[in-house]
């Protein structure tokens, strides 16, 4: 069983929905959801918030906030996520923001630097991951990683 799969039958048992808000993955993390058969149950959506202009416009991230700490960072992150958690009106919501590579990165932000958001009825929290390798092998770590903060929140 995926941790897609796992995910979507944890939050069938909960009676919980989700949303992603995706930056450096694309959508991936909605593809991964939405390959399980059912998800349509617990899966409202998803926004890709590749631009900032979009984090911003969409998703409700400040101004200064992209200006003063980036678009990479957990404030962003944590925005994020309330923002689609409260856009798509769903229980959960996960956020990702980050640098996958090859280019992008710096000594302060490295290339393979997400930070995650993960919005509940209870507050929002943040977590940060320096993950190895190339550009396919972070997107990849980093949805794995979502998806299973997802899960811990659908216990």
């Amino acid at each position: 069983m995926t941790v897609a799969e796992k995910l979507v039958d944890l939050l069938k048992a909960q009676g919980l929905t989700c949303a992603t808000a995706e930056s450096c993955t694309g959508g991936g993390i909605g593809s991964a959801i939405t390959a399980v058969p059912g998800s349509s149950e617990v899966y409202w959506g998803g926004v890709i918030s590749y631009d900032n202009s979009v984090k911003h416009g969409v998703l409700g991230v400040s101004e200064e906030t992209l200006a003063t700490v980036g678009a990479v960072s957990s404030e962003t992150a944590a925005q994020m996520a309330i923002g689609v958690r409260k856009l798509l009106r769903t229980d959960l919501a996960v956020s990702v923001t980050g640098i996958a590579g090859p280019g992008g990165g710096s000594d302060e932000k490295p290339v393979g630097l997400v930070w995650f958001g993960l919005a509940t009825k209870d507050g929002v929290r943040t977590e940060k991951a320096l993950f190895r390798g190339d550009r396919e092998a972070v997107r990849a770590q980093t949805v794995t990683h979502a998806l299973g903060m997802l899960s811990v929140a659908a216990v």
